[in-house]
C-alpha cells in the first residue's frame, strides 16, 4: 500500500519507540538521509518526551540535523500512511501499531537509558545509531 503524493507511488516507512526521543528520532534522520524523497518516513512513540539532546549530538557527527525533528505521539499516524513499521523496543514493549503494514522488529537498547560519563552515554548513541545505519542498508523501500 504506497501512499500518494502528487499523484505518484511512493513507499513509506514508520519507526516506533516509546518516547519517540532517541532511537526512532535517529532512524528517522538516518532514513531520510538515505532515500531521500523516494520515501516517506515518520517516527513516533506511544509516550512522546522530546528528542534527546545526545541524540542530536551523534546524528551532528555524521551530517545529519535533527534539531528541528519533534517529539510525537502514535497517534499522529496516519495508518494508511505506512508501508513499513520498524520496531525499534528492546527492553520495553512497543505498542501494537499498524496490522495490515509490514512489520520489522529491530530491537535496540535505549541509549537515553545508559549511565556513566556523558562521554560513555554518547557512545551508546553512537552505537545504536551506527546499527541503524547498518540495518537501513539492508532494507529495500524503493521497489
Amino acid at each position: 500500500m504506497a501512499s500518494s503524493l502528487c499523484g505518484l507511488d511512493m513507499k513509506s516507512v514508520f519507526f516506533l519507540c516509546v518516547a519517540n526521543s532517541a532511537r526512532s528520532q535517529m532512524a528517522e534522520g538516518l532514513a531520510r538521509q538515505k532515500f531521500g524523497k523516494r520515501v516517506r518516513v515518520q517516527s513516533a512513540g506511544s509516550w512522546p518526551s522530546r528528542v534527546n539532546p545526545l541524540a542530536v549530538t551523534a546524528m551532528a557527527e555524521i551530517g545529519i540535523d535533527i534539531t528541528r525533528h519533534r517529539s510525537k505521539h502514535v497517534e499522529t499516524i496516519e495508518p494508511t500512511s505506512v508501508d513499513t513499521a520498524v520496531m525499534l523496543c528492546a527492553e520495553e514493549a512497543c505498542p501494537a501499531f499498524l496490522e495490515s503494514a509490514q512489520r520489522l522488529s529491530w530491537p535496540l537498547p535505549d541509549p537515553a537509558g545508559a549511565t556513566g560519563s556523558e562521554a560513555d552515554r554518547l557512545q551508546r548513541f553512537r552505537d545504536v545509531r551506527d546499527e541503524i545505519a547498518q540495518r537501513l542498508n539492508g532494507l529495500d523501500l524503493t521497489t
